[in-house]
């Protein structure tokens, strides 16, 4: 079955310039033209992945993305944002509300595709390449469900976007082993996203909001460990 895919945009030629190199890859392709009918299309379609304009009348990516991640159906879907503005904020914005990845207007269809592409096949892999199985980690009070997407911590469940759940996993995996800024960024974004140091730092400081302060340790110069 092909991967189904929204686009969301409210200008007309991009909508067709990403239709037409995607059907060539034989995705299946919905189109909305700002965020309220995106909402609606995905919620009716449950797309496998959303590529997002942030700059939109009536709802704009940022809000739109964030009203996605509270729809229980919608919550794992991918969402990358496609947008000229590539200023740090907008981008730490969007990782904030829980995008998968950002992607700068304009692109060429080879490596819109090829991003796609990447995004895709990381989704179906776990955070040590294998195949998704039914692992959970439990470390004190913490329970990390990597298969249902699932945080408690004394006994409450805890909401985390897909990148925050991706991170704490991996730094969870091995407490006390020091992960560099390097291999976070490879492990939880991948080579094809091109992200900064500060989108790291926004995401610990969100899980330290959730969790706590002392999960998670800064090693100043190279990243941070779990440690509990």
């Amino acid at each position: 079955m092909p991967k189904k895919i929204l686009l969301v945009d409210d200008e007309p030629d991009i909508l067709e310039f990403m239709e037409y190199n995607l059907k060539k890859e034989n995705f299946s392709i919905f189109k909305a033209h700002n965020g309220k009918e995106a909402i609606l299309i995905a919620k009716a379609q449950l797309p496998d992945l959303i590529i997002l304009d942030i700059m939109m009348p009536e709802m704009d990516g940022i809000e739109t993305c964030r009203m996605i991640r509270e729809d229980d159906s919608l919550k794992d879907t991918l969402v990358a944002f496609l947008t000229a503005r590539n200023e740090d904020y907008s981008q730490v914005a969007g990782f904030d509300v829980g995008a998968d990845d950002y992607i700068t207007k304009p692109i060429k269809p080879r490596v819109l595709v090829s991003r796609i592409h990447a995004l895709l096949r990381r989704a179906t892999k776990t955070l040590d390449g294998a195949s998704t199985t039914s692992s959970v980690i439990i470390i004190g009070d913490l329970k990390i469900d990597r298969e249902r997407y699932i945080i408690e911590k004394s006994g409450k469940e805890i909401e985390l976007p897909r990148k925050e759940f991706e991170l704490l996993s991996l730094l969870a995996s091995k407490p006390g082993k020091v992960f560099t800024r390097d291999e976070i960024l490879d492990r939880v974004w991948g080579n094809d996203v091109v992200v900064g140091d500060r989108t790291i730092d926004v995401h610990i400081r969100k899980l330290r909001e959730k969790l706590g302060e002392d999960l998670i340790k800064t090693v100043k110069g190279i990243g941070y460990k779990f440690d509990f």
